[in-house]
């Protein structure tokens, strides 16, 4: 018997023609025929159907939400009012001048230290100068970076702040102090009553972790918080490109930015040598050597990397990525500064993740040129395109690391990864010995090993277990990295215990 192909029969032509009179047995074998036809069509379309349904749209759409969503389901929100206790700033006769050191983010957090020292001491606040002499060697000034209109006006009921000392206490004798390191506020009145009965001016050297993390007042928190992610806008040239380098990558669907630590200086500053040649190792021993303020002279580099301190090479991020089950095809903006190595060492992580980025890919020459020399204001673009990326992955917890996710904190917790580094070594480790293969079940391990560290909402860590004296508030979560529960409140609620 001769097969018809299958079709829909609904909107086919109806053909009218005389059969001779059959028999009993061909009406059987007619009826076999072509039940046999329609049940091996309904087999050849069911498979098809299912697999769209269950596995080309409904699985996928499950795991973009679980790789992209944000981890908060609370409503999380800022909330930086002051309370009802606080009052409006004074001016005083009294001012506090201050260089703040670092690079940028260790400025910006410096900075809004100082504000909130300056309100406590009941003191003016004269406009900081940025630090020169760093490893960036940036000339750029205060006004080069941020809005300067814009931080006075924003900060005229906390804090008076001016350009520049009175010309009559421009030659006056200055108290240069060294303020003490994540200092309570008792320690600054305590200071204020005795220095200003001496001296109109302090001098302050050093800018970087002068307040302490916890048990500050809360409207003293909250005012770090203003002074942070409000009134240290970066300037409008910086902040119009910025946006425009955001919409060029928004235009490509969603992005990853990469914070990849493996720059010459953190490689050399933490010892770490993993995957380096000779040449290259004795290049980053010769520069640690020669970093006066750089005490630890001598590092073991398999210690470092065991213990989970060095960054992660830019091959570890490729397959950290991929076993997370990021697609090959997404977008990822390398925020850093030059790679160490080069293409040499990036060509792992392009080969997985071929649309891989910097700024000089997404920005024409004309727009960078005057970024071009200025460290600081290049990396302010980094840091915009940070926090307003669809996942945020440091390879290395540092201080734009820090700042960036208490930033994406504060707006919602929006989708934060930190690598388990010290849990991943182990696994990458297996990998170089044979003993694990990349597929499923490294991937399973590593997504299990992430779980939890996607930035959901969370109080500040305390200090490390055993620590005592001082040291103890060394080992603190830093309040920048996340200002939750003064800063962020949900249902309606801030939470005050830490």
């Amino acid at each position: 018997m001769q097969m018809v192909p299958c079709r829909s029969y609904s909107s086919s032509p109806v053909f009218h023609f005389r059969l001779p009179p059959p028999s009993i047995s061909a009406y059987v074998l007619l009826l076999l025929g072509f039940s046999a036809v329609f049940f091996i069509c309904s087999q050849r379309q069911i498979p098809d159907v299912d697999n769209k349904v269950f596995f080309s749209e409904t699985s996928p759409a499950i795991l973009e939400d679980q790789l992209w969503d944000s981890p908060s389901t609370l409503r999380y929100h800022p909330c930086v009012r002051p309370t009802h206790k606080y009052e409006v700033a004074n001016t005083w006769d009294r001012y506090i001048t201050v260089r703040s050191n670092g690079g940028l983010n260790q400025m910006r957090t410096g900075i809004s230290d100082i504000v909130a020292v300056a309100r406590i001491m009941n003191a003016t606040l004269v406009i900081p100068q940025l630090d020169k002499r760093s490893f960036w060697q940036d000339s750029s000034t205060f006004a080069d970076i941020f809005d300067e209109p814009h931080f006075i006006r924003s900060l005229r009921g906390d804090v008076r702040v001016v350009g520049h000392l009175p010309k009559e206490l421009e030659s006056a004798p200055r108290a240069r102090k060294h303020f003490s390191s994540w200092a309570s506020a008792s320690y600054y009145e305590d200071l204020a009553q005795r220095i200003w009965k001496e001296y109109q001016v302090i001098h302050v050297p050093k800018s970087d972790s002068r307040l302490a993390n916890n048990d500050l007042p809360i409207d003293i928190q909250k005012l770090r918080c203003r002074t942070l992610y409000n009134a240290l806008r970066f300037s409008s040239p910086i902040e119009e490109l910025g946006k425009k380098l955001v919409e060029r990558l928004r235009s490509h669907g969603r992005y990853i930015a990469l914070h990849l630590r493996y720059e010459k200086d953190m490689l050399s500053f933490t010892g770490c040598t993993y995957g380096l040649n000779e040449a290259e190792t004795e290049e980053l021993r010769i520069m640690r050597e020669n970093t006066n303020h750089w005490k630890l002279k001598k590092i073991n580099s398999t210690e470092q990397r065991n213990e989970g301190s060095c960054p992660l090479t830019p091959k570890e991020v490729g397959i950290f990525l991929q076993s997370l089950g990021y697609l090959s095809s997404i977008w990822i903006y390398i925020a850093a500064g030059e790679i160490f190595g080069g293409q040499t060492y990036l060509e792992d992580l392009r080969f997985r993740f071929p649309n891989l980025v910097f700024k000089d890919t997404i920005a024409t020459s004309e727009e960078l040129n005057k970024f071009a020399s200025h460290a600081t204001q290049s990396a302010a673009l980094d840091y915009i395109i940070s926090v307003e990326s669809d996942l945020f992955v440091p390879s290395y917890t540092g201080n734009m690391a820090r700042a960036v996710e208490g930033h994406r904190r504060f707006l919602g917790h929006r989708p934060t990864i930190s690598p388990d580094r010290k849990g991943l070594v182990v696994l990458f480790d297996k990998i170089d010995k044979g003993e694990l293969k990349e597929g499923p079940k490294l991937s399973q391990l590593i997504t299990q090993m992430h779980k939890l560290r996607k930035g959901a909402p969370r109080k500040r860590y305390g200090s490390l277990p055993g620590m005592k004296g001082r040291n103890r508030l060394r080992t603190e979560e830093s309040f920048y990295e996340n200002p939750f529960p003064e800063c962020i409140c949900g249902n309606g609620k801030t939470v005050h215990n830490i």
